[in-house]
């Protein structure tokens, strides 16, 4: 299943190139009538892909809920479970500033945005972007939910994971009590797995879908037009997917080399969708594949798509540099060093937001004084932008769980990447009448 996933996902996503560049050249005169034409062609194909984006919202949050809390409460004890929240945070913040510093120094060396001249508007000129929708305030005051079931509605991942760890810690300390609540969250893992397989075998229809409505309305002379600024950026991302796996196998040996083939299909379906929230569910049973146990992997992964977007974290810097060049704003070192310890802080906040890197971004260039409106420059691109950022994330996550897996010494062997999802994991099995959880 899992080899036919690829290639049929593979195949939507050349044909969704041709048909969207095909359908542009048919169209496309330059005329304000075509322009219209071809965004009204485009808004019917993202259908699909909206259909399928809310197919994965739709099992995001039982899916979180469920494996977070059978994972904790098989962890067997809160040291363990501080154990791995601390080495997770550590490494969050040390992969953080690997992605700002390197879209820090790519943009630097290369100076794509160097020679475009943008005339300097005021520096209050707005780009379009609600700034009022990323607050650090508003970010830190929402981690605790007022209400799981609205943070579930909201798919506010981070609120849920605040509420799993409760739940699964007084799960633990309940003991034998709790032995049916586990069975039940148990049997929802599983059925959510089996929904998921269901989920994905539409995301072929969703990869054509997004790739030719991107190429319908923009067709491909954007990417020709902004192509040294999408060249560096992808320079970039291949350096640090570089340097993660360079990571990765310097922790683990040989054995990280597999990694990339476990995680294949969420790689190719994040980037193709241009969502990180789309490849969850298929991260979560890759990492299970390749030996990370369902306590850790189902513990990491969710902290990481709130603190641990490395591709998005890269991009950040790179595209907040770009835009001062554009406009000839120099910017002294320490003036850099300070915009990455803010985007540091501030990138924190981005999940949940619609278009969080650039919401981050917007608000980051007014501290600045480099003018917003620069945004609309790099807005046509973004989609293809925002395809390597999201593969990237996988990447960053998955890497993420594989290290923390082993510090914690937990590594299992590996299976096929090719066999079907798990159903049930035979290193997490239900408590018994009578025992205690496993430590």
């Amino acid at each position: 299943m899992a080899k036919k996933l690829t290639r049929f996902i593979l195949f939507a996503l050349v044909l969704g190139i041709v048909a969207g560049w095909a359908t542009n050249a048919a169209i496309d005169d330059g005329t304000p009538a075509a322009a219209a034409q071809l965004k009204a062609i485009a808004g019917y194909f993202s259908i699909v892909t909206a259909l399928f984006l809310r197919l994965i919202k739709m099992i995001i949050a039982p899916l979180v809920f469920s494996t977070l809390v059978v994972g904790i409460a098989h962890m067997g004890d809160t040291a363990a479970l501080g154990r791995v929240g601390i080495r997770s945070l550590a490494w969050f913040i040390f992969a953080s500033l690997i992605s700002l510093s390197l879209g820090l120094a790519i943009v630097t060396l290369l100076h794509p945005g160097v020679g475009i001249g943008l005339p300097l508007p005021d520096v209050t000129a707005a780009s379009g972007l609600d700034k009022a929708a990323f607050s650090l305030k508003d970010f830190i005051s929402h981690l605790v939910p007022a209400s799981i079931v609205e943070a579930m509605a909201t798919n506010e991942i981070l609120p849920i994971v605040i509420f799993s760890i409760f739940f699964g810690v007084a799960i633990t300390a309940v003991g034998d009590r709790a032995r049916p609540l586990v069975r039940g969250i148990e049997a929802l893992v599983q059925v959510m797995l089996q929904v998921t397989n269901y989920v994905m075998r539409a995301a072929p229809f969703a990869v054509f879908a997004a790739v030719a409505s991107a190429i319908v309305e923009e067709g491909p002379k954007v990417l020709f037009s902004l192509g040294r600024f999408v060249g560096s950026f992808y320079l970039g991302i291949a350096i640090l997917w570089a340097i993660l796996i360079g990571i990765a196998f310097l922790a683990q040996g040989r054995r990280a080399k597999d990694l990339i083939r476990y995680i294949r299909d969420p790689i190719l379906l994040a980037f193709s969708t241009a969502s990180s929230e789309a490849a969850y569910p298929r991260t979560l049973e890759a990492l299970e594949r390749f030996g990370v146990p369902p306590r850790i992997a189902s513990f990491v992964l969710p902290l990481g798509y709130s603190f641990n977007l490395d591709g998005s974290m890269m991009y950040m810097t790179f595209a907040s540099i770009f835009i001062a060049q554009a406009y000839g704003i120099h910017l002294g070192f320490g003036q850099e060093i300070t915009m990455l310890l803010v985007l540091m802080i501030t990138s924190k906040g981005m999940a949940g937001v619609p278009r969080a890197s650039l919401v981050v971004i917007a608000a980051t260039l007014s501290m600045f004084r480099i003018p917003e409106a620069g945004l609309l420059l790099i807005l046509a691109v973004d989609h293809f932008l925002d395809m390597a950022r999201s593969a990237t994330n996988v990447v960053g996550n998955a890497v993420a769980a594989v290290l923390v897996a082993g510090w914690e010494g937990k590594l299992d062997p590996e299976r096929s990447p090719d066999i079907e999802p798990l159903r049930a994991p035979s290193h997490m099995p239900p408590l018994a009448p009578g025992a205690e959880p496993e430590a």
